[in-house]
């Protein structure tokens, strides 16, 4: 009923933690004088991560709202007009929406693993070239 709002939740600390981290690089680079051009940005994959976390979101309460669950009158969420029905949805949200996130959060996680070794190969291959 309202498991999106777990993704959408993650997506916006995410976000957050992308500026601090983006910021925090262009400081650093500035320092340095140049940017590691051998490994990717830490607030590039954050954006992978937000932008998978807000597209779930996204398609999740078009999918809720197809169902006729979420509504454009107060309280929004048709579950909400009911307490027994707003305990079964903060249960989805705790099971359904939390396992979603975290799957989405694992997928993340082994897309940056392999990025990171694509990365790695095609600047060891550069550097064996020259």
């Amino acid at each position: 009923m309202a498991c999106f709002l777990v993704s959408a939740a993650e997506a916006v600390i995410v976000k957050s933690a992308e500026k601090v981290a983006e910021k925090k690089e262009v400081q650093s680079e500035g320092k340095s004088g140049h940017a590691a051009a051998t490994k990717l940005p830490f607030s590039v994959k954050l954006r992978w991560l937000s932008r998978l976390l807000v597209g779930g979101a996204i398609l999740l309460a078009f999918e809720h709202v197809w169902h006729g669950e979420v509504v454009p009158w107060f309280p929004f969420l048709t579950a909400m007009a009911d307490p027994g029905d707003a305990a079964e949805m903060f249960h989805e949200m705790a099971t359904v929406g939390v396992a979603m996130a975290v799957l989405v959060t694992v997928v993340w996680i082994g897309m940056c693993i392999v990025a990171d070794k694509i990365v790695a190969r095609a600047s060891h291959g550069q550097e064996v070239e020259a």
